[in-house]
């Protein structure tokens, strides 16, 4: 993928997220209910979102994922990100990944946009198989992967070292065949 795609749907633009979007990741990163299941603390420092998205253009320009800020079609701020990560190309599967600022939860933003990724994912990264791993006591992130036609397949015990904790997740999957069933 040489060039980083640009997606839109009837609301959303997803775009390569730039340096001067640091002020907004931070907005919302640097927030306890944004990162209660997130794999990073609350930012405190804005370097620290200037920090994330360099890696993700960094994991992009690799070849090893893919992350596009959302913003609405009105505006150019970005309300959240979302994207693939743990890319295994020779597996032909990745999993999904995002977040939103809480003022626009619960409006169907991300229900847009992962729709929007996930046809991109099957029909130009030629995936096969969707994955995502969310905490249990995650209900929100639950309910959206189901509504998006993932399938829970298990719980792994303590799968992951996170905040002093051994943490269980649950792998939701989608295959490329019943998405296209759907």
């Amino acid at each position: 993928m040489p060039q980083f795609p640009l997606l839109e749907t009837e609301r959303l633009v997803l775009r390569q997220i730039k340096p001067e979007d640091s002020r907004d990741i931070f907005h919302y990163f640097s927030m306890d209910t944004v990162t209660k299941f997130y794999d990073v603390e609350s930012f405190t420092h804005i370097e620290q979102a200037e920090e994330l998205i360099r890696r993700w253009n960094q994991r992009f320009e690799n070849y090893q994922a893919i992350r596009w800020g959302i913003t609405l079609r009105s505006e150019s701020r970005v309300i959240g990100t979302c994207g693939y990560h743990g890319w295994m190309k020779h597996h032909y599967k990745a999993e999904i990944g995002y977040e939103l600022a809480p003022e626009y939860w619960r409006q169907g933003y991300m229900t847009e946009a992962i729709q929007k990724i996930m046809e991109f994912g099957f029909n130009h990264l030629e995936l096969n198989r969707i994955e995502a791993f969310v905490e249990p006591e995650n209900t929100a992130s639950r309910k959206l992967l189901e509504k998006m036609g993932l399938n829970e397949e298990g719980t792994l015990k303590q799968h992951f070292y996170w905040r002093n904790q051994f943490v269980d997740t649950v792998i939701y999957a989608l295959l490329k065949r019943d998405f296209q069933a759907r």
